[in-house]
């Protein structure tokens, strides 16, 4: 049996990879935690440059309101993918999965609410 840092790295490391494969850049810097029955993944400046530009633009809110309605949509379409990944690691079934991104900082946050709690040594 693994052990909980064992476990969230293995889900930061597939989540990377969700986001290099699928959204087409990974994060710089991105951390999984498993509170109970839930895992919790932070990923740090997952923008393109050109997101970052359309963020920029005099219209601000317009630009990241976009940013998030796009990346939402990406993710809902991804989501089979990501509960695979968090259920072939964990063994457990994903019951469902909350998501925001911060269009001004770049951060996503990925909560994955589980069947259970995992068992770890």
């Amino acid at each position: 049996m693994k052990t909980r840092r064992e476990i969230e790295r293995q889900i930061s490391q597939a989540i990377v990879r969700f986001e290099k494969e699928y959204m087409g850049r990974g994060p710089l810097d991105t951390k999984a935690y498993v509170i109970d029955d839930m895992v919790l993944v932070r990923l740090k400046n997952v923008l393109t440059p050109a997101e970052l530009k359309l963020a920029e633009t005099p219209e601000q809110d317009r630009g990241r309101y976009l940013i998030k309605q796009v990346r939402q949509e990406l993710i809902e379409r991804g989501r089979p993918l990501l509960d695979a990944v968090v259920r072939d690691i964990l063994g457990l079934e994903v019951i469902s999965l909350h998501t925001d991104i911060s269009a001004k900082t770049g951060e996503r946050i990925i909560v994955f609410t589980l069947a259970n709690t995992p068992q770890f040594d």
